[in-house]
């Protein structure tokens, strides 16, 4: 299916900020939706943001609501999430994925919606 190749993890301290890229791979992100989850070792897989194709909407998680930013670039074929604040709970595995059909950000993200995803890029919050 659709590849991603995701980047820009690594170690930064509490208050820190990363930005993690999400670049396609044999394909053009213009018409796609693309939503980040994210999973840390004992918790639920989450979804934390969304960006749609059709007018740029977007969706945030609570609990980075304020924080974190999702943007996309088409010319650099290209989603971004600006992460801001860092906190130790933020710590995870982030990924980015494309839903299966056309899709609206609008509300919680459903893991099954997600049809291609990509390998990952550990996120580290600590002092």
């Amino acid at each position: 299916q659709l590849q991603f190749v995701e980047s820009g993890g690594g170690l930064v301290q509490p208050g820190g900020s990363l930005r993690l890229s999400c670049a396609a791979s044999g394909f053009t992100l213009d018409y796609y939706a693309i939503g980040w989850f994210r999973q840390a070792p004992g918790k639920e897989h989450e979804g934390v943001s969304c960006i749609s194709s059709s007018d740029g909407s977007t969706y945030y998680a609570d609990s980075v609501k304020g924080r974190f930013t999702i943007s996309r670039d088409n010319a650099k074929n290209t989603v971004y999430l600006q992460m801001n604040s860092l906190k130790p709970e933020d710590t995870a595995v982030y990924y980015c994925a494309a839903p299966r059909g056309w899709y609206y950000c609008s509300g919680s993200l459903v893991r099954a919606d997600f049809g291609s995803w990509g390998q990952g890029t550990q996120v580290t919050v600590s002092s």
